[in-house]
């Protein structure tokens, strides 16, 4: 394999929401915990879920079958946080993603990803990278940086410093 090959090939991390598997590039992917208690915010999106403490900071956590028009995700043994930094106006933002469970890390080639498909106008799958393909099955990969609009974002991050402002500040 020549080096311009090996440059090509890229690592997702895969997981389950139901029984579909969807892969982030792992350069998105801080770390993985296992489930933990969830704070609910209020006045959020119902896909937020609330917040965790990840060693002293607020992170916001999102609850992708809600976004994605499935049922919520239920605790199990297997559930976990995939803790991914996302960009917002240019800024990191550091986002939880519940997910069924975690698979693996597998690499893909160009050759094994196939564009996006084109559903029509009123279905909206920007944030679908590809469909990448290993042994015969299919790997939705996401762009988790347009899985959610710049508007609920915002709402995200505003309820993380709400949350924030609220645990230091006395009352």
């Amino acid at each position: 394999m020549s080096i311009t090959e090996t440059m090509e090939i890229t690592q997702y991390l895969t997981f389950k929401l139901a029984d579909e598997v969807f892969a982030l590039d792992i350069t998105k992917v801080r770390e993985v915990l296992d489930y933990t208690t969830i704070t609910k915010v209020p006045r959020t999106p119902e896909f937020m879920r609330g917040v965790i403490n990840l060693r002293g900071s607020v992170v916001p956590v999102v609850d992708l079958r809600l976004k994605f028009g499935m049922t919520e995700t239920e605790k199990t043994v297997n559930t976990c946080i995939i803790i991914t930094e996302v960009s917002v106006d240019g800024e990191p933002t550091i986002l939880g993603a519940l997910a069924d469970s975690v698979q693996e890390v597998v690499d893909l080639g160009p050759d094994q990803i196939e564009p996006a498909p084109k559903i029509g106008v009123k279905l909206k799958t920007e944030f679908i990278t590809g469909m990448g393909k290993q042994h015969d099955k299919f790997i939705i990969i996401l762009d988790i940086d347009k899985v959610f609009s710049t508007s609920e974002l915002a709402l995200v991050q505003s309820a993380e410093k709400e949350m924030f402002t609220n645990e230091v500040t006395p009352k």
